[in-house]
């Protein structure tokens, strides 16, 4: 009793661990279930263009996108030739740059750099943002400060927090017939953008202007739409939200990429003048699990997997982690249906050779090989020679076979056939060996039911292994392994009637 709770444990805990890592294996690198799901990547480039001034060094600094709500950062490259090259990243301001720098150039100077992000709907939360401080944004003149003080006050009688005043200012500076007051601010400054960080800032209410790239398939030469992001502490948690200046409402950030976030300068240029930066963007379809690996390797998130091998490895794993599923396969023919094969895992090793000849290639090469071969070995047991000897001579027999089936095949122009030399050369001489000795002893009838049975259960296999969706499943969620491993061992314990021994209670049927 103490051992059979053992073992339905060691079971349950196998099957609970592969489950629980595959389904981890899912969530924290969202990998599909299925194959042939693609993945939207953005391609976007930053062109900077600006002139050099003679004999002085240039420093050229760009402001990137950080992490932020929806995209994910696959890449990103810049071309910058005999230019310094470095990506830097300013804790102080949470800003991320990549910096050019040349002792001495001449003339128009361009440079790119090249970002690759993806669109990722599970990435729901923005990182944490620093409230930017209150920037106290003087007005030009006295008249202004009245103008302004009267309408922030205007302003705050009809909202209730941070968010709900920045949308009363910018209903009153986009109404139809502004007020006076709006008039007098406007004609002074007609950026409505610093008007409105200008009037949050002397409402207390901190802000910081940014740069968004309206995301456009084949969109060129674009430029950053400036935008105001509005902050407000709620029970010690900052909310952020994003405002156009010449829109009364919130904007939406579904197709925004937030590209400068610094509040600062989208370029800082020395050494160089009359500077201009301009993005080009193409929308790309992209193979889930590749965007995912991309993403990972520069993560490093896949240090400790299959996808960390070079690609050569990578293959030759393919098709090894398929073998549990041909080896379930084998364990359910044999203990539930009852069929008979030669050799307990040989079908499992046919079906991969199936899969590299394709099926009916390979039945037709294995019974034409295995047949000739025991016509064969049917004459040497005349010879009385030693199991070591005569292993040896099937091999070399076999190998002979598949090198005159080559050239036959090749001659003819059946070019299929030539597929015949990836069949096991040691697995078939062994698979005629023990066909010869059953034939001896059992006799043929014996030798048919076996190899029928093999080639039966081979044909089963191949179909299991070499299915798409089995294939991207065994090698993307190496727990699936623990998975068939526990069902292999509770097929183990099955002690019932096998499918094929019911025939024997056929009389008593026949009988009622």
């Amino acid at each position: 009793m103490k051992a059979r709770f053992v073992f339905f444990a060691l079971v349950t805990g196998l099957f609970s661990l592969g489950v629980l890592q595959t389904v981890q294996r899912h969530i924290s690198f969202n990998i599909p279930w299925v194959p042939g799901v693609t993945r939207t990547i953005w391609n976007i480039d930053a062109k900077i263009t600006f002139n050099a001034l003679v004999n002085s060094p240039i420093t050229a600094s760009l402001t990137t996108p950080k992490a932020q709500k929806g995209f994910v950062q696959i890449s990103q490259s810049a071309a910058s030739p005999g230019y310094g090259l470095s990506y830097l990243d300013n804790n102080e301001q949470n800003t991320k740059k990549v910096q050019w720098t040349i002792r001495s150039a001449e003339g128009k100077q361009t440079l790119y750099y090249n970002i690759q992000m993806m669109v990722d709907n599970k990435n729901q939360k923005n990182p944490t943002a620093d409230m930017p401080p209150i920037i106290d944004m003087p007005y030009s003149n006295s008249a202004e400060s009245t103008a302004g003080n009267a309408l922030i006050k205007e302003a705050l009688k009809t909202s209730a927090d941070a968010f709900s005043l920045t949308r009363e200012i910018l209903k009153k500076i986009n109404a139809e017939e502004p007020s006076q007051n709006v008039k007098l601010l406007l004609s002074n400054n007609n950026d409505k953008t610093k008007l409105l960080m200008t009037l949050l800032n002397r409402a207390k209410i901190a802000s910081r202007h940014i740069g968004a790239l309206n995301l456009e398939d084949g969109r060129r030469r674009q430029h950053l739409q400036i935008l105001v992001e509005v902050f407000e502490m709620k029970n010690d948690v900052i909310h952020t939200q994003i405002f156009e200046a010449n829109s009364t409402n919130s904007i939406r950030t579904d197709n925004l990429l937030l590209w400068d976030q610094s509040g600062v300068a989208l370029l800082e240029l020395s050494g160089g003048e009359h500077s201009n930066v301009s993005f080009s963007m193409i929308k790309q379809e992209q193979p889930a699990l590749s965007a995912i690996i991309q993403k990972t390797e520069n993560a490093q998130l896949f240090d400790f997997s299959i996808h960390s091998l070079p690609v050569e490895d990578q293959a030759l794993f393919k098709g090894i982690l398929m073998i549990p599923l041909g080896v379930l396969v084998v364990v359910l023919m044999r203990v539930l249906i009852g069929l008979k094969t030669s050799g307990t895992f040989m079908p499992v090793l046919i079906a991969m050779a199936f899969i590299q000849t394709s099926l009916i290639t390979g039945i037709i090469g294995f019974t034409l090989l295995v047949a000739i071969g025991l016509f064969i070995r049917s004459y040497l047991s005349q010879l009385n020679l030693l199991l070591v000897s005569r292993i040896s001579t099937v091999i070399i027999m076999v190998i002979l076979l598949i090198a005159m089936f080559g050239v036959l095949s090749y001659k003819l122009g059946l070019t299929e056939g030539l597929k015949i030399t990836f069949f096991p050369m040691i697995i078939l001489s062994w698979t005629i060996e023990r066909m010869s000795v059953l034939w001896e002893e059992e006799g043929p009838k014996e030798v048919l039911l076996q190899g029928g049975g093999s080639l039966l259960v081979a044909i089963f296999a191949y179909f299991v292994m070499s299915n798409d969706i089995a294939r991207h499943l065994m090698f993307n969620f190496i727990g699936l392994q623990f998975v068939i491993m526990s069902f292999v061992l509770l097929l183990g314990s099955y002690t019932g009637y096998r499918l094929l021994e019911l025939r024997r209670f056929k009389p008593l049927v026949d009988q009622e």
